[in-house]
């Protein structure tokens, strides 16, 4: 009969719900956790809760924000006129490392998979398409990642831009095929921005 606490069981079966961790890693996370003196662990706890409660979607981007207009469209200094569009915010916080980049962006909340059930009707398509309607957009990057799906909604978006005179661009390929935006290293994110080619 094998040893078992149960509140321990619990703590690790949650850890190992997150990306990438295993069981080993999911148990070393829980015991650090139970290391941890009761006030740390109530801030820890209380900061994922507060997070989850007050962190939402930007009403003009789609980013992530604590507030109804993220940062990004509420400066009156970025350039309005060009939309880098991306596959999730974890995508802003890359090109916003480079800091090369001086448009706003739109995250479309995904990218598509008809095999995994993932339509246009998923994602963020339509806000993106109604903040092209003013006018003011003259050119749309598509910054989705270099893989079948990332290539296939970058298409599907640039045929419907494109009959309203919206020039639209791709990154260009300084990030590896199969490669995802989040792991690029700063330069390479820069070089494939400068590169960009229209679609």
């Amino acid at each position: 009969m094998s040893y078992h606490i149960t509140a321990l069981d619990e703590l690790v079966e949650q850890f190992e719900k997150l990306p990438g961790i295993g069981h080993k890693t999911a148990q070393r996370l829980a015991f650090y956790v139970l290391g941890m003196d009761l006030t740390d662990a109530q801030l820890f706890a209380d900061t994922m809760v507060r997070a989850k409660k007050t962190i939402k979607r930007c009403q003009v981007c789609q980013n992530l924000s604590d507030s109804d207009t993220c940062a990004i469209c509420a400066d009156t200094t970025r350039d309005k006129s060009t939309i880098c569009v991306v596959e999730d915010p974890r995508d802003v916080f890359a090109f916003e490392r480079t800091k090369e980049y001086f448009g706003s962006y739109h995250i479309l909340g995904g990218l598509l998979s008809p095999m995994d059930g993932i339509g246009p009707e998923q994602l963020f398509i339509k806000q993106l398409l109604a903040r092209l309607s003013s006018g003011q957009v003259k050119e749309v990057i598509m910054a989705t990642p270099p893989t079948v799906e990332g290539e296939a909604t970058a298409m599907y978006i640039s045929r419907l831009i494109k009959p309203l005179g919206v020039k639209v661009t791709r990154l260009a390929y300084g990030i590896p095929v199969g490669g995802t935006l989040e792991y690029a290293d700063e330069v390479t994110l820069y070089r494939a921005l400068e590169g960009r080619n229209e679609l």
